[in-house]
């Protein structure tokens, strides 16, 4: 009978004990920036934007239906004494494509080609946006660790600001030494301060990024899953899977059939119209009469003033500016896959070197200070000593921070830094159930999400 007594016990025990808020992983504000981040949401509504012009392009197979009302009053000398004659009128009219030079289906390729470019241009806003958070994570990281060292730095210049008056009271030290060491904590105050100010303004980043303060932060490993092996094999990646790259490519497809839709305008348009209607006439006592009309049409275009041809070869020029933007893309694809890998490389090899620039700076100190004791060295000698060690400690924070963003950089290079990609714990956004519910709809004024 006495262990659920005793486990309740402990059950109340363990939850009066005070819960330590957890750490921020660098995922988790990756996570908070794919659901939150404004410049991710706009590019979302882009696409969405780009949607509608499917349906737009594919009214072009719809009939037209309109309802035509009018009034008339004419006079005639004809009429006995030039009484006025009013007449109303109202009926509906259809009109119907049934050829327009293949314009339509053109249209609707080139708006289905815009759709995914716009998705494109949505990944790589995606990619861009969570690679920024990265980046600002480890700033966030980077710039309190440096503020640390800096408070620590300053409270070490405090003691040897103390010793060295000591030393002078008692005639050991000169005033020299004081003075030295005063400087010294003076100028890192103001460092101190510099470093407080610069932990605050990426603060202020990592919220416009990810909607939400930075709290407690864990400290950031480089991404290695998924990473390419060679700079050679990153560049295929690349040039396979980067949106950058995919999305002029769809750009060059939609302008290629842009240029055939305004070639269609040259060719013979076909459609049928059919009317019904009912008039009404003083004449007669306004007993009304109905009327019904059906009918073809056959236009064939000679010449349009210019206006058409100016058309064709304007979306010419842009289908070139596409395949040349296209170019572009790549190379710059290639350029930042190139210095993402070699800035990979070298903070890594960084990382490495000024870790044993930290041990060594430190021993250097412990044995500046025993010499000072001794009388064999002077203040200013540990003061360089401790300068030593605190440019180490900032340079390693600075190299681990680097490793981080260059993994993240180089895994945007090669297009593969997506929510779904790194496997982030949030809802995926899949742009296919907007354009599943506009593409083909006939009426209706009310967005998807019933706006």
């Amino acid at each position: 009978m006495r262990k659920p007594i005793l486990a309740a016990v402990f059950a109340v025990t363990v939850s009066l004990v005070p819960q330590v808020a957890a750490a921020e992983s660098i995922l988790g504000a990756l996570a908070k920036a794919y659901e939150n981040n404004s410049e991710l949401n706009s590019a979302r509504a882009g696409v969405r934007i780009q949607d509608e012009s499917v349906a737009l392009a594919k009214s072009g197979y719809r009939p037209r239906v309109t309802s035509v009302t009018g009034i008339t009053n004419s006079s005639s000398a004809s009429t006995a004494g030039g009484v006025g004659i009013t007449s109303l009128s109202f009926g509906v009219e259809i009109s119907q494509s049934i050829f327009d030079g293949f314009q339509t289906r053109n249209n609707v390729r080139a708006a289905a080609s815009g759709v995914m470019a716009e998705r494109e241009n949505l990944r790589n806003t995606e990619q861009n946006v969570l690679f920024d958070t990265a980046q600002t994570y480890m700033d966030v990281v980077q710039n309190r660790q440096i503020a640390d060292f800096r408070q620590r730095n300053l409270a070490f210049l405090d003691e040897q600001v103390r010793a060295s008056q000591a030393r002078f009271d008692v005639g050991e030290g000169t005033r020299t030494d004081v003075e030295q060491a005063r400087a010294s904590r003076a100028a890192a105050q103001a460092q101190l301060e510099a470093a407080r100010a610069a932990a605050l303004s990426s603060a202020a980043v990592y919220q416009q990024l990810t909607g939400s303060e930075p709290g407690r932060l864990q400290s950031a490993s480089a991404l290695t899953r998924g990473m390419p092996r060679s700079l050679a094999q990153a560049q295929a990646i690349a040039f396979s899977e980067h949106p950058a790259i995919r999305l002029r490519s769809h750009l060059v497809d939609s302008g290629l059939f842009s240029v055939k839709a305004a070639e269609g305008a040259f060719l013979p348009q076909v459609g049928l119209s059919a009317e019904i209607g009912r008039a009404y006439s003083s004449l007669n006592d306004y007993q009304g009469g109905n009327s019904a009309s059906i009918g073809a049409r056959v236009t064939v275009p000679i010449y349009q003033g210019g206006q058409a041809s100016a058309t064709v070869r304007q979306k010419k020029e842009q289908l070139g500016q596409a395949r040349i933007n296209t170019d572009v893309a790549r190379d710059q694809v290639r350029a930042a896959v190139a210095s993402a890998w070699t800035q990979l490389q070298a903070s890594q090899a960084a990382v490495s070197a000024n870790q044993e620039t930290l041990r060594a700076s430190r021993l250097a100190l412990d044995g500046v200070v025993q010499e000072r004791d001794v009388g064999q060295r002077t203040t200013l000698d540990v003061l360089n000593a401790q300068a030593d060690v605190l440019a180490a400690q900032i340079a390693l924070a600075q190299a681990e921070r680097n490793v981080v963003v260059s993994s993240y950089a180089l895994r945007s290079a090669i297009g593969r830094l997506t929510a779904k990609q790194l496997g982030l714990k949030v809802a995926l956004h899949d742009p296919k159930e907007h354009y599943e519910a506009v593409a083909d709809k006939w009426f209706g004024l009310r967005t998807p999400d019933g706006r």
